[in-house]
C-alpha cells in the first residue's frame, strides 16, 4: 500500500505540464530571466487578484518581509509585535532589520494573535503589528487594526484567503512549493495598499535603485525570476479551485469521524486549509500510529519563537505565552492538498481511530 504524503505538490501541477513546458520555452527562447514581461504581467494580475493597487515580485517570502519592513520605515529602536506561534522567518525579518519583536500569545480556537493580548504589549516604541495567517486562516485584522497601530499582515500561508491583504499597508507572500500558490522554487510577493510603499519596495528590490544607473537607497537584491512568474501565471487563475478542493477535504475529514480521535480545527468561510492541523495531548501517539499505517504527519512549531536560541536576548521564558506553547505540544499536521484522494483521507481517520486515543 502506497504511502500517504503530508502534500502532493505534482499532482496539482501535473495537469498542466504541458502548457507550463510551452511558457518555459518561451522564457528560454526570450533570453529575458530577470524582471522581463512575466514578471511585470504577473504583478498586475497578483494585484487585480488580491485586489490591491500594486505588488511586487521579491526573491522569496521573508526578503517579502525584510523589503517590506524597510519601506515602512521600520529598524533599530522600534518594536513590532508578532505571533511566536509561526516560522522562524516571521520574527528573523524583524531582527535583521534591527528592530525588536514582541511577542503576543494566540487564541487558542483559531491560533492566530490574540487582539486583547496584543493590546497589552504596545508601547511607546511599537511602529507595527504583523499578524500572521496561520495555516490559512485569516487573522482577526479588523480587531487588531481597531488598535490603532499600522498592520503588515504575514500572509504566506494564505493566498487566495477571503480579506487578506486589504487592510495592511504590505502584505507579504511565499511562494515555497508547499504554499497555496506555490511556485516550482523560491519566490515571494509584496502586495501594497500604499502605493508610496509599494515604489520603495520596488525600488529596494533592486539595489535601491530605479534604472541600475543612480541608487537612491541601501538596498537588496531580491527578484522575482522570470521562469518563477511564468509558472505563477499559470497557477494563479487555477487558485480559486485549488482552495475550493482544500476546503472540501476539510469537510470530509469531519465526515469521516476524525473528531472521534482528536480536535479539529474550527472551520470558518475564509479559511483556505494551507496545513490541516489537528490538537490532541496525545499527538505523539498518533503520530506514531500514523507513521505505523504509512502515513506521514507533521508538527508545527515546536519549539515556539519566543523560545528558540537565537532569540533568548529578548529574555522570554517557558511560561510566558502559554496558549502559544499549548499549541506547541499539541498540534499535528495531518494530509492535505488540493484534489486529495477520499480513500487516502480516509485510511487518514482509519489509522488515527484505530489508535484509540481519546479526545483532547
Amino acid at each position: 500500500m502506497p504511502a500517504i504524503p503530508l502534500t502532493d505538490v505534482k499532482a496539482q501541477y501535473e495537469p498542466l505540464l504541458p502548457e507550463l513546458k510551452e511558457r518555459f520555452a518561451a522564457v528560454l527562447e526570450s533570453g529575458r530571466f530577470i524582471l522581463g514581461p512575466n514578471v511585470e504581467a504577473f504583478e498586475q494580475e497578483s494585484a487585480a487578484y488580491l485586489g490591491v493597487p500594486a505588488t511586487v515580485g521579491v526573491a522569496n517570502g521573508t526578503d517579502a518581509i525584510v523589503l517590506a519592513l524597510d519601506a515602512m520605515g521600520i529598524g533599530p529602536g522600534d518594536e513590532v509585535v508578532c505571533p511566536a506561534f509561526t516560522f522562524y522567518a516571521t520574527a528573523e525579518a524583524i531582527v535583521r532589520r534591527g528592530a525588536t519583536p514582541v511577542f503576543a500569545d494566540i487564541d487558542p480556537e483559531t491560533l492566530n494573535l490574540d487582539p486583547a493580548d496584543v493590546a497589552e504589549r504596545l508601547t511607546a516604541r511599537t511602529k507595527a503589528i504583523m499578524p500572521v495567517h496561520l495555516f490559512g486562516r485569516p487573522a482577526p485584522l479588523g480587531e487588531l487594526a481597531e488598535l490603532g497601530v499600522p498592520l503588515l499582515e504575514d500572509a504566506a500561508q494564505a493566498f487566495g484567503a477571503p480579506g487578506v491583504a486589504r487592510v495592511g499597508i504590505a502584505s507579504t507572500f511565499s511562494f515555497y512549493p508547499t504554499k497555496n500558490l506555490f511556485g516550482l522554487g523560491d519566490g515571494g510577493l509584496v502586495a501594497v495598499t500604499d502605493e508610496e510603499v509599494g515604489e520603495r519596495v520596488r525600488v529596494l528590490r533592486f539595489h535601491g535603485s530605479k534604472d541600475k544607473i543612480d541608487f537612491q537607497l541601501v538596498g537588496y537584491n531580491s527578484r522575482l525570476d522570470e521562469l518563477q512568474a511564468a509558472a505563477l501565471r499559470l497557477f494563479l487563475p487555477q487558485l480559486d479551485g485549488w482552495n475550493a478542493s482544500r476546503r472540501e477535504a476539510a469537510a470530509r475529514y469531519l465526515e469521516l469521524g476524525l473528531a472521534d480521535a482528536c480536535e479539529l480545527p474550527r472551520d470558518e468561510p475564509g479559511h483556505v486549509y494551507h496545513q490541516f492541523v489537528v490538537r490532541s495531548s496525545e499527538r505523539d501517539n498518533l503520530r506514531e500510529a500514523l507513521a505505523a499505517a504509512g502515513v506521514a504527519s507533521t508538527s508545527y512549531y515546536v519549539t515556539p519563537l519566543h523560545l528558540q536560541p537565537a532569540l533568548r536576548y529578548l529574555g522570554y521564558r517557558e511560561g510566558a505565552l502559554p496558549e502559544t506553547e499549548r499549541a506547541a505540544a499539541e498540534n499535528l499536521a495531518l494530509p492535505m492538498w488540493a484534489g486529495m484522494p477520499a480513500e487516502a483521507q480516509e485510511r487518514v481517520v482509519t489509522a488515527m481511530r484505530e489508535a484509540s486515543v481519546p479526545v483532547h
